[in-house]
């Protein structure tokens, strides 16, 4: 089996420079692809001086994340994809155990590494880290990292396990899957297309595995496009945890959730908000509930729902629950029953 490395970039010069060496050094045989969302950088050419045996495909304009895959990856045959942020540094071996793991079980769909701190390398990376979930308001937390507490790794999560969704750093996929669900949402365009992805392969087949692979590891530098303190990665967030649940829900338990959700959960994420003194964060939340642009696309996800017999998705009731109230700061912490 030979999976296909692909990295989207635009104007990443100076991180293609800093991690792109560790990605053709430990990748074997395996073939790298770059897609290339239009950079006007240097990106292009320093690729092709330094490393003409990389594919590179390009883009007609900068689609961002969900659109930049999608049009890019029309064009790569192999039968599994590792989609891969330009600032990620790859360590020796990280393919094999992935490329075993694919190849003695059928039913794996998704694949994601152990991701630690590129700048903190004994600590998990907030994006991913040991492998993610969801609340049953749809809410994503991860084994190693929830909300903004993250944990120093410690062997602690040393298992392989079965995961809800895997970071869309480090993105190990079967193509078959990503075809048969037409990839990411690109209305989504940035933040929690990997999450929405994984929630649909759930839904169209429970029997498929995402897994966490722990033996597989990578450092993540994180915050490339939108640092985890922006405001402007809150309003991505809630309004594509939004999207979320009105795509992938059932009909009786959306009527439940947008209840909840809207009416209690965000009401206490909007007081710890206030309480925190992060008042870019409380203004960015009602410049999205109140934006017409945002009740319109609700409204056309609601319209193009499909009643789905929703597999149970979740293994916690509230993460904010947990995390404000329980003060619960880790994954070991939770109680998962």
């Amino acid at each position: 089996m030979k999976i296909a490395v692909v990295i989207l970039n635009w104007n990443g010069l100076k991180l293609l420079k800093e991690f792109l060496p560790s990605v053709v050094n430990y990748s074997d045989d395996n073939p790298i692809y770059i897609i290339d969302n239009h950079s006007d950088d240097l990106s292009l050419d320093y690729i092709k001086a330094n490393y003409p045996n990389i594919n590179i495909i390009l883009n007609a304009e900068n689609f961002g994340y969900a659109k930049g895959y999608n049009e890019g990856l029309k064009e790569v045959n192999e039968e599994v994809y590792c989609l891969l942020n330009n600032d990620v540094e790859v360590t020796k071996g990280w393919l094999d155990p992935v490329i075993k793991e694919f190849s003695s079980n059928k039913l794996i769909s998704v694949i994601q590494p152990k991701i630690l701190d590129y700048k903190n390398k004994n600590k998990f990376e907030h994006a991913g880290a040991a492998g993610g979930f969801i609340d049953y308001y749809g809410y994503p937390y991860c084994r190693g990292r929830v909300f903004d507490e993250v944990e120093h790794d410690n062997g602690q999560y040393d298992q392989d396990i079965d995961i809800f969704w895997a970071s869309g750093a480090c993105f190990f996929i079967k193509k078959e899957v990503f075809n048969n669900l037409e990839g990411f949402d690109e209305n989504f365009y940035c933040h929690m297309e990997e999450i929405d992805l994984c929630w649909r392969i759930t839904n169209h087949n429970p029997d498929l595995k995402k897994k966490f692979v722990y033996k597989s590891i990578v450092y993540h530098l994180g915050g490339g496009s939108l640092s985890y303190n922006d405001p402007k990665k809150l309003y991505y967030n809630i309004r594509n945890h939004s999207y979320m649940l009105i795509k992938n829900t059932n009909i009786s338990q959306f009527y439940s959730l947008r209840l909840w959700v809207i009416g209690r959960i965000n009401l206490l994420l909007l007081l710890y908000y206030i309480s925190s003194t992060k008042f870019l964060f409380v203004k960015k939340y009602f410049k999205l509930w109140s934006s017409l642009n945002f009740a319109q696309q609700q409204h056309k996800y609601f319209l193009l729902r499909k009643n789905n017999n929703t597999p149970k998705y979740y293994v916690i009731k509230s993460i904010i629950y947990n995390y404000l109230i329980l003060k619960k700061r880790k994954y070991s912490e939770l109680n998962k029953s």
